[in-house]
């Protein structure tokens, strides 16, 4: 530990702590542009200049270790001089003319600082060059005008989603931000992850779906997590009047620590889908609006001559989207009580095999995606993080600069393949002999220069992550389990699918079911989108019910359609990807007539004279045995 003292005060940090990170454990405010708590110090915007008794000149805090005695000062005259001056330049550098930047009133970190200085205006007449605006993002906004040069973006991008798409051109004041060598945003390598946007100090990088629609302050905020994919990404839903605004990623969630992709960042807050309000009916070949008891009755009547006909009676299917505790409602009502054929609408493939692979060892074998942390050697299986559970993809990029080796054994394309050190591409249906191979190339040399260049990777790692993806089946994991015994430290991950896929699996709802002879089809959307393939199933089912909260092409084929909350509504617990389970708090009020899809559920099982109880809903996930530890 390292003690010093700032403004008189006394205080205590670990070793390594810079001199801003003290003083703001110790409550001490030391103004900021280029700091963040999530990026590496970088030093360059100067504002959080200090004194040091024994220094000759004003040291940046941020980059400043603290030393063991040293005797710190943040606010002296000389300080705040140097505070303005500093301000001042940056002020006349650019159009930092507040009352037309969005970003204005609060939500301005340059503003704010202005404002902490006591600042009402700038000295320096202002020689700043109009800079064109890139409005080719279809999210976001940049405008080289708002920049004060502090490289937050660049280095978010680069630090946190390891994508380095941002830049710098030109040198000094005339530095302007640039994707990759000049290319406009909306055609650049950028991934639409939105860490920039969410970094920005000012108003140089602005989301179009909350710009200009007012002050942060006069928000609400809901923290909650993202059900785009199993990951299970926390994020802070910002709302006003019931009407979402962006949705920006929760610093302080252990899953993600801030980052989001493109599917947790922006598509939600872009879906424009029409909602549904009010149960319907068909009647005279139509769908017509009725009520929550006429409709359920309706269900109600074609359900209860099929209960206990099995196979040729019922068949349920209920989104992984769902939470945990509708998911064990919806197996308590079709599977239990009126035994029917119930599963998941996930592709449930590789969360099937590695239940069934947990199982036969007896134990979970699975690790976190925080091992993706210190791994020295990737190897990506049949899953391309480029285009699923992404921020994965972002843990993994991030290393690469740090010397982590990545193999990718994939039949298909991948969007890593470009950046990988070995790439395996195996004919279909062969990729767990190649795997096999592979293992066999650690201890004797095969003669395919392809495997044998990625089993010398393998080799040399001490801490080696191996991870899969929807494409990989029994025969795949097992082999991949096998490879993992021959190699030090390894790890294995599998992505599962949607957000509660792990759940379902754990309920018993992961197995592939085709509709053929049943006379009913229930299926339980939620806020999900049917696949053609699963519609084309369905569509000469005698009787089609559906629970959802948009219309889509499946609704319009029911019988009976029952509207219910979508992701921003809910509220329940979902399991992500390594076993953690998390709470999804709602952050906007459905429509009045709007059911949770539990209610439905449970208002059905009241219809058929069949109770649904949730309360196992958590000890029922430990039943079996999980590839990871569910906690």
């Amino acid at each position: 530990m390292v003690n010093l003292t700032i403004d008189g005060k006394e205080v205590e940090v670990p070793e390594g702590t810079t001199v801003l990170r003290a003083a703001q454990a110790a409550g001490i405010d030391i103004p900021t542009l280029c700091d963040h708590p999530k990026l590496t110090p970088y030093g360059g915007c100067r504002l959080c200049l200090v004194e040091v008794e024994g220094a000759r000149t004003l040291q940046p805090s941020c980059t400043l270790p603290a030393g063991n005695k040293m005797v710190v000062r943040t606010n002296t005259p000389g300080i705040e001089a140097a505070r303005k001056f500093v301000l001042t330049m940056i002020f006349s550098e650019r159009n930092h003319f507040c009352p037309f930047c969005e970003v204005s009133g609060g939500d301005c970190d340059l503003q704010n600082a202005a404002y902490h200085e006591e600042m009402t205006h700038w000295p320096l007449q202002p020689n700043w060059q109009p800079y064109p605006v890139d409005a080719s993002h279809p999210f976001f906004i940049l405008d080289n005008n708002r920049c004060i040069l502090c490289r937050r973006c660049v280095r978010a991008c680069g630090e946190l989603a390891g994508n380095f798409t941002l830049g710098f051109e030109e040198r000094g004041a005339k530095s302007f931000l640039v994707a990759d060598l000049g290319t406009p945003l909306g055609e650049s390598s950028c991934v639409s992850c939105g860490t920039c946007t969410q970094v920005c100090p000012t108003g140089a990088l602005i989301v179009r779906s909350s710009a200009y629609m007012g002050k942060d302050a006069q928000s609400d905020h809901t923290q909650s997590i993202c059900i785009g994919c199993s990951v299970g990404c926390g994020i802070d839903v910002i709302t006003r009047d019931n009407h979402l605004l962006r949705i920006d990623g929760n610093w302080d969630a252990e899953v993600n620590n801030g980052v989001l992709c493109k599917f947790g960042r922006f598509v939600p807050a872009s879906d424009d889908r029409e909602r549904i309000v009010t149960p319907m009916v068909r009647k005279d070949g139509k769908l017509q609006a009725a009520t929550w008891d006429e409709a359920l009755g309706a269900v109600a009547a074609q359900l209860q001559p099929l209960a206990g006909k099995n196979g040729d009676g019922l068949a349920a299917f209920a989104s992984s989207r769902l939470p945990a505790e509708a998911l064990y409602a919806f197996k308590s009502l079709f599977a239990s009580a009126l035994n029917a054929t119930a599963a998941s609408l996930d592709d449930a493939t590789v969360t099937q095999a590695a239940a069934q692979l947990a199982n036969q060892n007896g134990k979970p074998y699975e690790g976190k995606l925080s091992d993706i942390e210190s791994a020295d050697c990737v190897v990506l299986a049949g899953v391309d993080l480029g285009s699923e559970h992404q921020v994965a993809g972002f843990f993994v990029k991030r290393m690469l600069p740090q010397g982590t080796k990545l193999v990718i054994v994939d039949s298909q394309d991948n969007s890593f393949d470009h950046l990988a050190d070995a790439t395996l591409k195996p004919a279909a249906g062969k990729e767990a002999e190649t795997i096999q191979a592979l293992a066999a190339a650690l201890s004797a040399p095969s003669g395919d220069a392809s495997i044998d260049a990625a089993a010398a990777l393998l080799a040399g790692s001490q801490k080696l992550v191996m991870i899969t993806g929807k494409g990989t089946g029994q025969s795949e994991l097992k082999a991949l389990y096998a490879l993992a015994t021959c190699c030090t430290d390894a790890v294995l991950l599998s992505t599962k699918g949607q957000a509660n896929s792990l759940a379902a699996a754990q309920y018993g709802l992961a197995h592939n079911l085709t509709v053929e002879k049943q006379q009913a089809v229930y299926v339980a959307l939620g806020d999900d989108q049917p696949s053609q393939k699963f519609i084309q199933q369905v569509e000469k089912a005698p009787f089609l019910a559906v629970q959802a909260a948009y219309v889509s092409q499946l609704t319009a084929m029911a019988n009976v359609v029952l509207p219910v909350e979508n992701w921003a509504e809910l509220e329940g617990h979902f399991v992500n990807m390594e076993g953690r389970i998390q709470l999804a708090s709602p952050a906007l009020s459905a429509a009045e007539g709007v059911w949770s899809n539990q209610a439905v559920f449970e208002a059905l099982g009241q219809k058929l004279g069949s109770a649904v109880s949730t309360d196992a809903w958590q000890s029922e996930l430990s039943v079996r045995t999980a590839a990871v530890e569910i906690a």
